[in-house]
């Protein structure tokens, strides 16, 4: 079913992204007042088209150098017209608005009004490279390390200052490859966890065509181990191989299952379940909070959920659960879409509280799609448990 639906988004993808692309053409072009720019422009704009088209197309041969090539030009076109068709409908909403106060005395024959058509066209141009430019800077650069305490009631002394590395949203694919995840496993180990959590959605790609860089993760080390969960991505690629080769890397995957960390007598439940989707693709993975803390210890100081989706907190705050560490959302990854983040997800990044239960959601390490970060720059996120005090997140 899962697998059903993308492909039916897939096929409608060319013709919503044609509309869009003759859009943008439409609207720029009219606004200018040189006939060989307008169609310079118009041109430019479908060859942008073909591009995009072009990496969507080879997205299956992920890991081939020249597909790789082609990908990379396809995401980064993508995400450079995605911020020419926001800009756009805001320049629309704009020109609407000159053309009522044109209809008052003084400004009807202001010429600022009748320039504003062709000077906002070159904005909108101008501002839509310089923050491709700027988000793909800072897509590619470190992730941050944010540093995260988090106020436990009735703590044990002995947990106080228990620490975790979170790992999430990787997505090694056609444009993160085997050095980006070096600097993440290199940088990880450096915090000196008690624990390293990979929280799902790694991969774009299958084993074949991706082991080899996912490679560096067999380095990552923790007093107490290294855990990861599925994400929606690891479904969409071949979840069970993926499975498998994470264990083979040393990586301990919990699906819907948890292991009992004992430190001086106290005793840490750490969880974690399947994609909150998972089921759509294998019906042995439905996310189960309730299976992940099955025969857990009773007497447990704390128990931690790895759920890859924040919205997995509604079915696991009643269980007595006291943290759930996420990802998925990327901080909505760049300027718009934060905002539509909460049309599926309770919460789009950060430290929260629902009921009884805390919830932090990075804002992932890699990133999905066009290389871009604006406003919600990637994540290596270092927990640390505490007795009391106040919880927060100080990026570094």
């Amino acid at each position: 079913m899962g697998l059903m639906l993308r492909f039916s988004f897939l096929l409608r993808l060319p013709v919503l992204l044609f509309l869009g692309v003759a859009y943008v053409a439409w609207r720029l072009a009219s606004g200018l007042s040189d006939g060989d720019m307008r169609w310079a422009v118009s041109l430019t704009l479908f060859l942008l088209y073909l591009i995009m088209m072009a990496g969507f197309r080879v997205r299956n041969r992920v890991g081939v150098r020249t597909a790789d090539a082609v990908s990379w030009a396809g995401f980064l076109t993508l995400g450079f017209f995605s911020w020419l068709f926001v800009l756009t409908l805001l320049r629309d909403a704009l020109l609407l608005l000159v053309f009522f106060l044109q209809f008052a005395t003084r400004l009807h024959d202001a010429l600022w009004t009748m320039q504003f058509g062709e000077y906002s066209t070159w904005m909108v141009v101008g501002s839509s490279i310089a923050a491709t430019l700027l988000g793909l800077f800072n897509a590619r650069r470190q992730p941050a390390i944010v540093e995260v305490d988090i106020a436990i009631p009735g703590l044990p002394p002995s947990l106080d200052g228990f620490s975790i590395a979170q790992i999430t949203d990787l997505h090694v694919g056609p444009t993160i490859k085997k050095k980006f995840v070096q600097r993440v496993v290199d940088r990880s180990n450096q915090l000196g966890a008690d624990v390293i959590v990979l929280t799902g959605d790694l991969v774009d790609g299958s084993v074949d065509q991706l082991g080899r860089h996912t490679l560096p993760l067999s380095l990552l080390t923790a007093r107490h181990g290294v855990y990861a969960v599925t994400g929606n991505h690891e479904y969409y690629v071949g979840a069970l191989p993926w499975i498998a080769e994470l264990e083979r890397l040393g990586i301990t995957v919990l699906l819907n299952e948890h292991r009992v960390l004992e430190l001086d007598n106290a005793k840490l439940v750490l969880a974690g379940v399947t994609d909150f989707g998972a089921e759509k693709f294998y019906a042995a993975h439905a996310s189960s909070p309730a299976d992940a803390l099955r025969n857990a210890p009773a007497d447990a100081s704390v128990r931690i959920l790895l759920a890859h989706q924040p919205r997995s907190v509604f079915s696991a705050a009643p269980l007595g659960f006291d943290l759930q560490l996420s990802g998925h959302t990327h901080g909505g990854q760049y300027w718009p879409w934060s905002y539509f983040v909460p049309l599926q997800q309770p919460f789009v990044a950060g430290l929260h509280q629902h009921q009884s239960m805390q919830i932090y959601i990075s804002r992932g390490t890699g990133y999905w799609g066009p290389p871009l970060r604006l406003g919600a720059r990637s994540e290596i996120s270092h927990i640390r448990l505490r007795q009391s005090g106040p919880a927060r997140d100080i990026p570094t």
